[in-house]
């Protein structure tokens, strides 16, 4: 795609939305005082990079380390007294139950947060560090929001869903407030969609203060529940994707609402480019951001004609991943650029046989970071050495010269690639 194309009306009359101007403005003027008005950053070298003009959005900077507070307080501001007392609940595994417990315990408000058994132990902990109750219940986020809902009725308690309320929709719309408050020159924002809340909030204050303003969205390709919606597609939908944060199978009720009236495009980011720019975002800006994060981001890379030229405004939503799973994704892109490889040769099985290969990798001044041998399981003759070396390189023509100079020793070389 070479330009940015409108699928759905635009034409405010075609669609009554249940949040307006005036109620994210609304929710801004209520939670101001308690979420931080998180920076907003010209790239120069992501500008280069991707041909746009490109302002990130640092909300991975919220106490939480995501935008979700934003929703979350607008929401807990708006309870009644007496649903205050009582409490709210809510089924969730990351930032929105973080955003509530963090929340919640400031304003005296009970937090019951329903988890899958299946949640990591570190989210349990945040989320109970915060002064939360946590319930883990089934195996599956479907499962745990159902007991959530029972709980709702037994214990009279207020279930806040994630995305899907206008109360929601409109505290997540402030970050586009504050971007267009602070560089009205942006005339694309991109934002990541999982069920939605965010793109609707973000759109409804744009639209309004912008009417020209592209807006497009972005999934995970593993989850296009979304772009199925508004591309009449029926793309599958599941898989483990970095972008767990927007990993929604089934888009709000609400919020495809929004979608189908304001926005100009929705496009999807394989996990390949989720990686690069989650890698990019430490690397250049020196910020740690999530995968759902980095989508938009991501979209930028994927889709370089469609924004060429534009001024884009990108929200790093989220902070928060773990940190193994980073390492996995910064050495995972080193490889990709030829910093890191692992080079399979085969060898005969006699003294000095190594040697003379590590004596190729010093001329040419490749790093050797691991070797590991395969003498059985391996179709070669008995006498034959499969040898995996891991190595390190400037770029990726210094490891084709070790390569080349592998060859014409007399050497089978084999890179193994990632996936």
């Amino acid at each position: 795609m070479n330009k940015i194309e409108t699928i759905a009306p635009r034409d405010s009359e075609q669609a009554v939305l249940p949040v307006s101007i005036a109620d994210v403005r609304a929710a801004h003027g209520r939670i101001s005082g308690s979420i931080q008005r998180t920076p907003i950053v010209l790239s120069k070298t992501l500008s280069q990079l991707t041909g746009a003009t490109v302002y990130l959005k640092f909300e991975n900077h919220q106490f939480t380390a995501a935008y979700k507070e934003r929703g979350a307080l607008n929401r807990l501001l708006l309870l009644t007294p007496e649903a205050r007392a009582k409490g709210i609940i809510a089924a969730s595994a990351g930032n929105h139950a973080q955003g509530l417990a963090y929340h919640g315990a400031r304003l005296g408000v009970p937090v019951t947060i329903v988890m899958p058994r299946t949640t990591p132990l570190v989210k349990v902990m945040q989320t109970e560090g915060h002064g939360a109750t946590v319930v883990l219940f089934g195996e599956t986020f479907d499962e745990a929001n159902a007991h959530a809902r029972e709980l709702e009725a037994v214990q009279g308690l207020t279930f806040v869903h994630p995305f899907d309320e206008p109360d929601i929709i409109a505290g997540q719309g402030t970050v586009a407030l504050e971007m267009l408050e602070d560089v009205p020159a942006i005339d694309t924002l991109v934002i990541p969609i999982g069920g939605g809340g965010l793109f609707s909030g973000m759109a409804t204050a744009a639209r309004a203060i912008k009417p020209d303003i592209a807006l497009i969205g972005v999934q995970a390709e593993l989850y296009p529940s979304m772009y199925d919606h508004v591309k009449h597609a029926n793309l599958p939908t599941g898989g483990d994707t970095l972008a767990e944060g927007i990993a929604v199978k089934e888009p709000g009720q609400i919020t495809r609402g929004f979608v189908d009236a304001l926005a100009n495009d929705v496009v999807l980011v394989e996990e390949r480019a989720l990686e690069q720019a989650v890698s990019l975002l430490l690397q250049i800006e020196k910020t740690v951001v999530e995968g759902a994060g980095a989508a938009g981001l991501a979209a930028l890379l994927a889709h370089k004609a469609m924004f060429a030229g534009k001024t884009v405004g990108l929200v790093l939503t989220g902070g928060n991943i773990d940190t193994r799973l980073l390492a996995n994704v910064l050495l995972r892109d080193l490889a990709r650029a030829g910093r890191l490889a692992r080079l399979r040769i085969r060898l005969q099985d006699r003294p000095g046989a190594l040697f003379h290969v590590a004596r190729i990798f010093h001329d040419e001044q490749v790093n050797i970071i691991e070797v590991s041998h395969q003498r059985i399981f391996t179709s070669l003759p008995a006498k034959g050495l499969i040898t995996d070396i891991e190595c390190e390189t400037r770029d990726e023509s210094h490891l084709q010269r070790l390569i080349a100079a592998l060859g014409a020793a007399g050497y089978e070389v084999t890179p193994v690639e990632l996936a």
